[in-house]
């Protein structure tokens, strides 16, 4: 049923302006249609506009009236859950995963063993409700081996693990049953990259897809990126979306092992160096003592940690160990909390200047 509430009626003209002002103030009604007439247009409000904000409209919009009229509730989108609520018990419904990962138009789920004979149903709830998706896939195993690699189970529409994934204005082949690749780690991808400078040498040592390094070369005019992978599969798309994003010259995949890779042509080559190897990258520290220029530069280490660890305990360690190399950490410049990983355990990550 419409609902009548206090509104500002205004041209079509000044409707766009009229918009942003209001929703600036934050003073439209958000559950209620904004409505369009042949000329007009009727923002509904969440209460009556103070003197200031009035003063406002009069400054930005050359004509206004504030009135009342009837709107209609919104329509709130429906998610998956609700698709479900009458296909699985209460139990099995607080079962369900609260949270996808969307890579390129696959939505990726992990299901518990008792959801199992839904998955099927779960995958097309899914894929009704993210239009975007055209196939699910549900994790089948943990992640294991050298690669980083796990299985999947195709639950719903196209029988495919390749797709086109879109991160900061980059695009990327994706296949995540061949070459580790992580949506949840889109915001350092950009932080990192952000940080580099221009004319710096960088080294990505478990380079993967590239999110890094093409990210890197895309949004710098003059760096040299050599991304590595031992990976085969992971060099193949890292050259697509070489390719793809029209940063030939500035990333070079190399295929092979971290320690050979540098031990053959890239001792002391590094301004920076990434680490995003959380489960063994303290084993390389060696390596990364080696790749960093005599000068000294920058390292990005990712670590996996348990709840109980505190960051202090994980920056000591990286500080011993990196001095066991020969090199000391002059400063730590950041650490966070990147994500959490399993329970009770966290994805963390430590930048630090080395010398």
């Amino acid at each position: 049923m419409p609902k009548k509430v206090t509104c500002i009626k205004l041209p079509k003209t000044e409707g766009k302006k009229g918009i942003v002002l209001a929703s600036r103030l934050r003073i439209v009604d958000r559950e209620l249609e904004i409505r369009r007439s042949e000329n007009s247009i009727y923002i509904p409000l969440v209460r009556e506009l103070l003197n200031g904000e009035l003063r406002m409209f009069r400054e930005h919009i050359t004509t206004f009236k504030i009135s009342s009229s009837r709107f209609q509730e919104r329509k709130k989108a429906k998610t998956y859950f609700d698709l479900l609520e009458d296909k699985l018990s209460p139990h099995l419904l607080a079962s369900l995963p609260r949270a996808l990962d969307i890579v390129g138009n696959i939505a990726i789920i992990e299901l518990s063993p008792e959801l199992g004979p839904y998955k099927s149903v779960i995958g097309e709830a899914i894929l009704e409700t993210h239009k975007t998706v055209s196939t699910v896939l549900a994790k089948a195993s943990a992640i294991s081996g050298t690669y980083r690699l796990r299985g999947f189970t195709v639950v719903a529409g196209e029988p495919k693990t390749e797709t086109i994934h879109r991160e900061y204005g980059c695009l990327y082949y994706v296949n995540p049953a061949k070459a580790y690749f992580s949506p949840r780690l889109s915001y350092e991808h950009n932080r990192v990259a952000s940080l580099v400078k221009e004319g710096e040498t960088v080294i990505d040592l478990f380079a993967g897809v590239g999110p890094f390094a093409v990210l890197i070369a895309k949004t710098h005019r003059n760096v040299r990126v050599h991304a590595v992978d031992v990976n085969p599969h992971a060099i193949e798309l890292l050259k697509k979306n070489i390719r793809l994003n029209r940063v030939e010259g500035k990333v070079h995949p190399i295929l092979g092992n971290a320690k050979q890779v540098i031990d053959e042509g890239f001792d002391g080559a590094a301004d920076r160096l990434i680490m995003n190897l959380p489960e063994k990258a303290i084993e390389f520290l060696d390596v990364a003592c080696k790749a960093i220029k005599p000068t000294g530069g920058i390292v990005h280490f990712y670590s996996f940690i348990n709840a109980s660890v505190s960051m202090e305990t994980v920056k000591h360690n990286f500080r011993e160990a990196v001095e066991r190399y020969g090199r000391v950490v002059e400063e730590a410049l950041f650490c966070r909390f990147v994500r959490a990983t399993a329970p009770h355990e966290w994805q963390v990550v430590i930048d630090a200047k080395i010398r």
